[in-house]
């Protein structure tokens, strides 16, 4: 028997265009018109696999995988109320990381940290010169997650619900998630705590509503890039939009561009990290993504990672994946979100070596592939070489 939304998505169904690039799925060759991907490309330490499904009838989910020969950059942008802040971060975070990177010397938590600031208040300026014209891009926003390999450290730093996986091999020779990433959305407890702790004369800074505990009653992440309306007064939203609505006028951010950032040296049992946004975490558990990248070929693995996903969804509304693929996106959307995956294989015999690898800039569900700014970094990584040395 179909749900109601299952009804309403096969009222809606019809033909839609193929665009970007179309993958066939490893078990039944089925287009499905919505996915992109790249199966498997070459970084400095390995290999990657990159996935985009689209769900909204503007894709929110922006990506990019930045190599070059001393160094790997991935980010994972998961916008909200609109695609403007997530592409803003697509196009600017990682220029202001190299940037940065190229006036300290190396790349560290400093170097991250600062890159998240710069690119916050970039995006928070552009809002207040676009505001008159386009008055709701002061309520779009976009959850960020970088990782960034460098000389052997693997950084990454994460504002939002997107997750950050590691698939280290255990002792037994099995293979263990070790999830690398804090999450800050008022679904969890301690997001709670810091929010009161924070705001202690504010009772209401998290409500529960309809069963879904949201900062100030609307929204469920507390760190992102945007949102300004809940940032700062000057960018209040148009009363009549009551989706973005203070109860009470705004006297101090309510939500924060601090990134949570975590760093460590590659160890031997690490065997590959996934970066996704939170629409694939929404349908699997750590431990049964890594299981999935771990015992399957490495050629596809973000997209068969989607496609696993996309068969609980479905299953979850009562229809097959053979149905779901056929729904045109927007009405797709009650089904299931954006979804974003990269998988970096870590490859330890590459370790320390001048490995040959292009220099690529892959933008997720662009279908382009660029030089990588990353090489402006090589001067640094040969100056660091010859000064150990």
């Amino acid at each position: 028997m179909f749900s109601w939304l299952a009804r309403l998505a096969a009222a809606c169904w019809r033909p839609v265009r193929r665009y970007a690039r179309m993958s066939k799925d490893d078990e039944d060759g089925v287009d499905d018109a919505l996915l992109w991907c790249r199966d498997l490309d070459r970084h400095s330490l390995g290999e990657f696999s990159i996935a985009v499904v689209q769900a909204n009838e503007i894709i929110e989910d922006q990506s990019q995988v930045e190599t070059g020969p001393h160094g790997t950059f991935v980010g994972v942008y998961d916008g909200h109320a609109g695609p403007e802040a997530s592409r803003f971060v697509c196009d600017h975070l990682f220029l202001h990381l190299m940037k940065l990177a190229r006036e300290n010397g190396t790349i560290s938590e400093d170097v991250l940290r600062n890159a998240f600031s710069a690119t916050e208040e970039g995006f928070l300026s552009l809002v207040r010169r676009t505001q008159e014209t386009k008055p709701l891009i002061a309520a779009t926003g976009s959850c960020c997650l970088v990782g960034a390999i460098w000389r052997g450290t693997l950084h990454v730093a994460n504002l939002g619900d997107s997750r950050a996986v590691a698939g280290c091999v255990g002792r037994s020779n099995n293979i263990v998630a070790d999830q690398l990433t804090r999450e800050h959305n008022a679904s969890m407890e301690e997001v709670r705590q810091e929010l009161r702790s924070l705001h202690p004369d504010d009772p209401q800074v998290v409500v529960l509503k309809h069963g879904v505990w949201r900062v100030k009653g609307i929204i469920q992440v507390s760190r992102s890039i945007g949102d300004s309306y809940l940032k700062k007064p000057e960018f209040i939203v148009d009363p009549s939009i009551p989706k973005f609505q203070l109860s009470e006028p705004l006297r101090r951010p309510v939500l924060s561009a601090e990134p949570s950032i975590y760093s460590r040296p590659i160890r031997h049992q690490d065997k590959f990290v996934i970066f996704a946004s939170d629409g694939l975490w929404e349908h699997m558990t750590n431990q049964e993504a890594v299981e999935i990248v771990y015992n399957y070929p490495r050629a596809g693995i973000a997209r068969r990672l989607i496609r696993t996903a996309l068969d609980e969804a479905a299953k979850k509304r009562e229809v097959r994946y053979e149905d779901l693929k056929n729904v045109e996106k927007g009405i797709r959307r009650f089904f299931h979100d954006d979804i974003t995956v990269v998988v970096i294989f870590i490859d330890h015999e590459l370790l320390g070596k001048n490995t040959s690898v292009p220099e690529l800039s892959v933008r997720g569900f662009i279908d382009t592939v660029l030089p990588s700014d990353f090489s402006v970094l090589d001067g640094i990584a040969a100056h660091a070489s010859s000064a150990i040395q």
